[in-house]
């Protein structure tokens, strides 16, 4: 089992920038890749990016490209989503999760582990 902790939400004015964190512990040998998601208040939990630790390959959704940029630190084991830009419509809960396989990297099905999320909260 991966552990997963994020940080670095808060609230931020719109036009503004975060950086947030995702540190990994535990058998992350297993992890193939990992994702960031996010959750508003009423809706479905949806994928932003996901990218694998050894190549760094990345995946992000369309809506987000251009916005968002996720890196990672394999010698920290720590992945990071850079958010640019802030909109209202950003605001939610963000959550960093761990893959096992190559398998849609892009559905909530496709991790094995998960953090307990981090609030970010964009005023206009």
């Amino acid at each position: 089992q991966v552990q997963l902790v994020e940080s670095g939400g808060g609230l931020v004015q719109a036009g503004g920038s975060l950086r947030l964190s995702c540190a990994a512990s535990g058998r992350t040998f297993t992890s193939y890749a990992m994702g960031w998601f996010r959750q508003a208040p009423g809706k479905e939990r949806e994928f932003i990016a996901a990218i694998t630790w050894r190549a760094g390959t990345t995946f992000y959704r369309d809506s987000v490209k251009g916005r968002f940029t996720i890196s990672r630190d394999n010698a920290k084991n720590t992945v990071y989503l850079e958010i640019n830009s802030l909109k209202a419509e950003d605001t939610a809960v963000y959550y960093c999760a761990a893959a096992n396989t190559p398998n849609r990297l892009a559905s909530t099905n496709g991790y094995d582990s998960w953090g307990q999320g981090t609030q970010v909260t964009v005023s206009s």
